[in-house]
């Protein structure tokens, strides 16, 4: 009996005895006995920029200062890096009329009151001015220019108007991106959903740099890193955090300095060799809050996809709470298109709308091997993996 992450509860698979069974995991990552006086601690003594306090010191008085952080389908727990940040700040003589949070939606929905209320903690929720990032609001975003491929920058006006703008997050490994964290809070975090579909572009995705655990040479990684150099964030506060979702490590300061650190500490932590692919693969995003719906669950597809032979079969164990997903990629999956056809549309340009990268994906996986879905969603809800 296998227990993995499932929802909020788990799920046990019973093997069969006469099976030849690999389980792979990451290397045990302790939870930080006292996360908050780390996180403290990391803005005092920051890679590779001044200490927060002296560049607040620099830069006088403040009116606004914008903080961003994960949205509802990160489970992160952001609400302790908000206390060990606002402990500082409060040190420095900054109130809570000076503060905006800023929740880095990319495209993804708007996160729901209930779990602003995880994000950002009970304690803090009354206190705070919250919003969440709206992509296609072009009148809530600033025109920052392009990138050298000509990409257009369009990033969250309240972030490029505040006179301080720090960041939050987490470094894991993403499926596309090499590695979540650092430059994502901006692209596609507060980015404007041309900006989101220029950096996801089927080329980028169809790049075989655009892969999990890939860093310097991924196109994606390379886009983001110059949109958010545009952005000029001031500060990063980003962890690392184990398969229980607790705080492990800490680093702060220079946005591009931090990540490569975390980046270091994941790849020595979470990658493992495979001598040959295997028959069957059974994979997961981890639990709620990152099984939330079959968009998300893409991503342990991609995990499967790197593990099992061509041929196999993939068995993806997300809970999809939330249903398919963003509305985009809910109509591809309904459009009736053969996969093939679908990832040759994308591939020639034919389809251009948000959300295409994720259906680029699965259809990609699905070129390789079966798929099949253990969720709470409905049969005619899961047409493309047929």
């Amino acid at each position: 009996m296998v227990k993995v992450d499932y929802g909020k509860k788990g799920l046990e698979i019973k093997l069969n005895p006469t099976w030849n069974v690999t389980v792979l995991s990451p290397d045990e990552q302790k939870k930080l006995l006292n996360p908050v006086e780390e996180v403290i601690k990391a803005i005092k003594n920051p890679f590779g920029s001044d200490s927060l306090k002296k560049i607040i010191e620099k830069r006088g008085d403040l009116k606004k200062i914008c903080i961003v952080v994960s949205d509802a389908t990160r489970p992160l727990p952001s609400d302790l890096i908000l206390e060990g940040l606002f402990k500082e700040l409060k040190s420095y003589g900054i109130n809570n009329n000076q503060i905006l949070i800023l929740i880095a939606t990319g495209l993804h929905r708007p996160s729901q009151e209930d779990e602003i209320e995880r994000i950002i903690g009970r304690n803090l929720r009354n206190r705070l001015k919250v919003i969440n990032h709206v992509a296609t609001d072009k009148n809530s975003m600033k025109f920052l220019g392009t990138t050298s491929n000509n990409s257009p920058i369009f990033i969250n006006k309240n972030y490029c108007e505040s006179d301080l703008k720090i960041l939050c997050g987490y470094v894991e490994p993403h499926f596309f991106f090499g590695f979540t964290g650092g430059r994502k809070s901006i692209s596609p975090g507060i980015a404007g959903v041309e900006t989101i579909q220029a950096s996801h572009s089927a080329n980028h995705i169809a790049s075989p740099d655009s892969r999990l655990g890939i860093y310097k040479n991924n196109p994606l990684h390379r886009h983001a890193m110059e949109i958010a150099k545009k952005a000029s964030p001031d500060f990063t506060v980003n962890v690392c955090i184990n398969e229980k979702h607790q705080i492990t490590v800490v680093a702060a300061g220079d946005l591009e300095k931090v990540h490569e650190h975390l980046v270091n500490f994941q790849l020595k932590k979470i990658f493992k060799k495979i001598s040959e692919p295997f028959d069957i693969v059974v994979c997961g995003n981890g639990g709620y809050p990152l099984d939330l719906n079959l968009y998300q669950a893409v991503k342990s597809m991609a995990i499967g996809e790197i593990a099992v032979k061509v041929g196999g079969t993939i068995i993806s164990v997300n809970e999809c709470g939330d249903g398919i997903g963003e509305q985009k990629f809910r109509e591809l999956i309904f459009s009736g298109m053969d996969p093939k056809v679908l990832y040759d549309k994308i591939l020639n340009r034919e389809i251009v709308v948000p959300d295409q990268w994720e259906i680029q994906i699965l259809t990609r996986i699905l070129k390789k091997a079966e798929i099949y879905v253990i969720s709470n969603l409905k049969e005619n809800e899961l047409e493309i993996l047929v």
